[in-house]
């Protein structure tokens, strides 16, 4: 038996006992339960479950679940938005091993390795009573968790984050929690959007930056979701329903003027996302673009304005634009 088999089997053997632990430890009745079971006291609370709908089917998940195992980094800000502080997340995309701007509020948060490529023995690890993933990473691996905890997957990663997010506030049996957070960012679109006024009318133009790869974002992106809420123009190369023009070359540099441009690099600390972006901005071409030459060519975070994904970097984003368009909260 090769490395590779000795190490699956052994893996599949410590999910089977662990699994077999938890039934025996139920009663033989398994870990999901019956929907609205009934006890006395704490116990009968404990074994209260709900159904919710997700994109792998349907799933009893506990009424008040108290370890949850996240796998996506956006779910992982619906999460701390809803004052829920997971037993054990994945990596943040940038950083170590978490995005600066949630890394106080993820202290003793167990990494439970890369969003696509979760650990599953350190997740049996943590014994989680929920763990919420996602179709468009996880669905290959959705068998295996289920058999550690319930499990619910939201259905995609791209465009309108707010999907997900009620889907998890539903899953954590927080959907009034959801409402209120979401109508709060609803609340901030608006004050943005009529501050703005006229200017709503300012083409916004997005770029990101990486090793080996140069984009263009369209509307079907984080950010291009959230400019569309509040209403401000995309130049006419990017008014795209779709999500970006990948490897674009320096031939196509002129689709990235605007009015005014945002770009973002993804660096993970090689240099090498870094390094393309110096050649792309130090580019003569890049000198002729209209907003460069009024200097309204602006970088900011791709974790906030990208990489993320989450109610906390949407809210983060929207402090951005009150900031370079000079607008006042």
């Amino acid at each position: 038996m090769g490395k590779w088999h000795k190490r699956r089997w052994a893996g599949f053997m410590i999910l089977i006992i662990t699994v077999a632990a938890v039934i025996s430890a139920c009663g033989g009745k398994g870990t999901q339960g019956a929907e609205n079971g009934t006890g006395s006291g704490d116990a009968g609370k404990a074994s209260e479950t709900r159904t919710i709908q997700h994109a792998m089917g349907e799933t009893k998940v506990p009424a008040q679940p108290k370890r949850v195992v996240i796998l996506t980094n956006e779910g992982t800000e619906a999460l701390l938005a809803l004052g829920v502080k997971p037993v054990g997340a994945v990596k943040s995309w940038l950083g170590n091993p978490w995005y600066d701007h949630i890394a106080d509020q993820m202290k003793g948060v167990t990494n439970v390795g890369e969003e696509s490529q979760p650990n599953l023995e350190l997740i049996i690890g943590l014994k989680p009573d929920l763990i919420i993933g996602n179709k468009m990473r996880h669905e290959k691996i959705y068998d295996e968790l289920s058999a550690i905890a319930p499990t619910v997957f939201a259905a995609d990663l791209r465009g309108d984050w707010q999907i997900n997010f009620m889907l998890y506030a539903e899953t954590l049996g927080l959907k009034e929690k959801g409402e209120q957070v979401l109508g709060n960012f609803k609340a901030r679109v608006e004050d943005l959007r009529k501050k703005l006024g006229d200017r709503l009318s300012t083409e916004v133009s997005l770029v990101r930056f990486m090793a080996g790869d140069t984009r263009i974002y369209w509307k079907d992106t984080f950010a291009g979701v959230i400019l569309s809420q509040i209403g401000l123009a995309r130049p006419k190369s990017q008014d795209k329903d779709e999500f970006a023009a990948r490897n674009v070359t320096k031939e196509r540099i002129e689709e990235m003027d605007g009015d005014i441009i945002f770009y973002f690099t993804y660096e993970t600390g090689n240099g090498e996302a870094s390094a393309a972006e110096k050649s792309w901005v130090e580019d003569p071409l890049w000198q002729t673009l209209d907003a460069v030459k009024a200097g309204k060519a602006f970088k900011v975070s791709d974790a906030i304005w990208n990489t993320a994904g989450g109610v906390l970097a949407a809210n983060l984003m929207i402090d951005d634009l009150y900031k370079y368009f000079e607008v006042k909260k």
